[in-house]
């Protein structure tokens, strides 16, 4: 597989690389990243052909809108993708940031959920202040879902956001403000259930189609295929327990989807990492490769906080993998029988 491959978001006009970079590190997700290193990472993807960066308002409270903006400000827009978020307004507040939410060194904004028509429109009006630009290519409403909001309130949120903020997304749409929409969660079931609602090109998927979990083929991968939706994956480590410890700069802790990782997932962890080291592929590269495989999926977007660690995700998703590798994976039962695995022509 090749970095620079680009690949169509639904039937949109928008191709994306498919190798991006998750924004959500260069606003100090989890720990602080200095100015050099976020601008740094953001140049060595450039230098190594991806078009692709994902962020939102959320990360950092405005911090890697702001930091994505800069880096990008000079570069030829009409070779890159930008996907930006709504369903949440920055809202200033007293006595500095906060720091109840995973970000460190953040912005002093308290964000604030709003899936209105108006609330997307003034949201995506300050990401455009923030990302130093008029418009983006891909916009995605952001944490839509009982994951986030809860079973008892998620029918009213939701019933809301598409009569409201989806409506305000299609005009932005129309008018050519941005290219695609979409949504960016943590579910499937959602993303079902907005298909079968409104029209969406995409949807940014953060850890639930990867070598650990691929239970996005009961439904929502084949409903993609049917109504010419994509699929980007985030997340692709999930969380970090698929790289963690072989990438520069990693500690030995194991983070699965956004929490230490159980006995269970780390007994599963090294079942696949032995397979991979028999036909001598780090991990990681079968973790970024596998989703790829399948035919709704446009791209990966791993995070990175370093060039390095830039660098390293390149490298792993341009290393050749035998079809032997995950065939073996099926075998011993890590890999579910349906799943795509044969390389795209």
């Amino acid at each position: 597989m090749k970095v620079t491959e680009k690949r169509r978001l639904g039937e949109s006009d928008v191709h994306v690389t498919a190798l991006g970079l998750g924004g959500a590190a260069l606003g100090n997700l989890y720990e602080r990243v200095d100015d050099r290193s976020a601008s740094g990472a953001v140049a060595m993807a450039l230098q190594l052909g991806v078009g692709y960066f994902d962020t939102a308002p959320y990360y950092g409270y405005g911090l890697s809108e702001e930091r994505l903006g800069k880096a990008l400000y000079e570069e030829d827009r009409s070779q890159l993708v930008i996907s930006t978020k709504v369903g949440r307004l920055l809202v200033p507040r007293k006595g500095g940031a906060r720091d109840d939410q995973g970000f460190v060194g953040a912005r002093a904004f308290d964000p604030v959920f709003d899936y209105s028509y108006d609330g997307v429109l003034r949201s995506l009006e300050s990401s455009l202040e923030r990302l130093r630009t008029d418009h983006v290519e891909v916009l995605l409403m952001h944490d839509i879902g009982a994951r986030t909001h809860g079973e008892a309130h998620h029918g009213e949120i939701f019933g809301a956001a598409i009569e409201g903020g989806y409506r305000a997304m299609r005009r932005l749409r129309d008018e050519g403000v941005v290219g695609a929409i979409g949504l960016g969660v943590n579910e499937t079931e959602v993303c079902v259930e907005a298909l079968g609602r409104a029209d969406f090109d995409c949807f940014l998927l953060a850890g639930r189609y990867t070598l650990l979990e691929q239970a996005a083929l009961d439904r929502l991968l084949p409903l993609c295929q049917e109504r010419g939706a994509s699929i980007i994956v985030g997340g692709p480590f999930n969380s970090g327990v698929l790289v963690e410890g072989e990438a520069e700069g990693k500690g030995t802790s194991k983070h699965y989807d956004y929490q230490v990782a159980n006995q269970e997932i780390l007994d599963r962890v090294s079942r696949l990492r032995e397979v991979c080291t028999a036909h001598d592929v780090p991990l990681p590269a079968a973790a970024l490769q596998f989703p790829l495989h399948h035919p709704a999926v446009a791209a990966v977007i791993p995070g990175a906080r370093t060039p390095a660690e830039v660098e390293a995700n390149a490298g792993w998703l341009e290393t050749d993998i035998p079809q032997a590798l995950f065939q073996d994976l099926r075998s011993a039962e890590l890999l579910r029988p349906d799943a795509p695995i044969g390389f795209r022509e």
